[in-house]
């Protein structure tokens, strides 16, 4: 998979690392020469000099080619412009822009431009904080008789496998949050501090799962 990655702060850069690493081939596009340093040596990619908009930019990084562009330069506008030429003029398939102004995003997603935001998922971040418990329900599901239910790990289950927090049946750990990521685990993967788990839990077993996570109460 081609991914062209435009704009390199923090962003942009950490994207395209993390993307050379799983394997992608990555072309890396800054108009300052000085932002390719936070690429690090081990960068396998190609790093391209110029505007990210630039029609000849684009094609010098093969974005007939691609399989997605993502825009994360500082600016709305900018980013805008880029994953518009690349969307209508260059057809590629996965368009992504960052946007810091959210209002902007329904707009552009009936263009067809996939918008992610900072600002909206740090909103959203703190409101389930504010709002988030020890056991809390996320949904019913159907007429109730399963729950999706959110929980901190608690310290007795650190180092401990999703299977240890699996009752064939009646619970069943569906997702982990772990570094502002989620992933859905295996059975054999293990539980670390800090991590937050979403599992579908029948009705009739809510208070057997609380007892699992060590309220005893």
């Amino acid at each position: 998979m081609n991914v062209i990655v435009v704009g390199l702060g923090r962003m942009g850069s950490g994207l395209a690392k993390k993307l050379d690493r799983q394997g992608y081939s990555v072309t890396a596009i800054d108009q300052d020469p000085e932002k390719f340093d936070a690429l690090g040596s081990d960068f396998t990619g190609e790093k391209i000099v110029g505007v990210g908009f630039d029609r000849g930019v684009l094609e010098k990084a093969r974005v007939d080619r691609a399989s997605a562009v993502i825009a994360c330069t500082a600016s709305d506008e900018a980013n805008i412009v880029v994953a518009h030429v690349a969307r209508s003029t260059y057809r590629v398939p996965r368009v992504i822009a960052r946007l810091y102004d959210i209002e902007k995003a329904e707009t552009y997603r009936r263009l067809g431009i996939q918008t992610i935001s900072t600002t909206d998922w740090g909103i959203r971040r703190a409101c389930e904080l504010l709002t988030y418990h020890e056991l809390d329900t996320v949904t019913e599901i159907g007429s109730g008789d399963v729950q999706l239910v959110r929980a901190d790990v608690p310290s007795l289950l650190e180092g401990h496998p999703v299977r240890d927090l699996t009752v064939v049946g009646e619970i069943q750990v569906t997702a982990v949050s772990r570094n502002n990521e989620t992933f859905v685990p295996t059975l054999g993967t293990l539980f670390e501090h800090g991590d937050v788990i979403y599992a579908a839990v029948v009705s009739s077993s809510a208070a057997k799962f609380s007892y699992m996570l060590g309220d005893n109460r």
